[in-house]
């Protein structure tokens, strides 16, 4: 899962990120592992407080990833209560005159 995570990341979500040219160099990454399959769900901020997404999702049979267009999916509960989460966080350090890469770094670290 962390391999898939990788390269998903690399070659397609840093490249959408880099290509919006206005986001702020920071996000997160939810890796869950489900009862049917894996959810990889990239997120970073853009425009200061837009919360942008790209998810990965493949259940364990499937030999690829599910078409995430027609299966519009945002994150099941667990997942959103992380987002939520990570939403304060930036809110609370990012939000402000003086936005706090330094404190959204160490609060996600804990």
């Amino acid at each position: 899962m962390i391999e898939t995570a990788e390269v998903f990341l690399r070659e397609e979500v840093i490249r959408d990120a880099e290509n919006m040219g206005d986001n702020n160099g920071l996000g997160f990454v939810i890796i869950h592992p489900g009862d049917l399959g894996v959810t990889i769900a990239a997120h970073w901020w853009a425009q200061g407080s837009v919360l942008c997404q790209r998810i990965y999702r493949r259940q364990y049979d499937d030999a690829g990833p599910l078409d995430t267009i027609s299966r519009p999916a945002v994150g099941c509960v667990w997942e959103l209560e992380i987002i939520a989460a990570k939403h304060r966080i930036g809110r609370d350090t990012m939000m402000k005159l003086q936005h706090d890469k330094s404190a959204y770094l160490r609060t996600l670290a804990t």
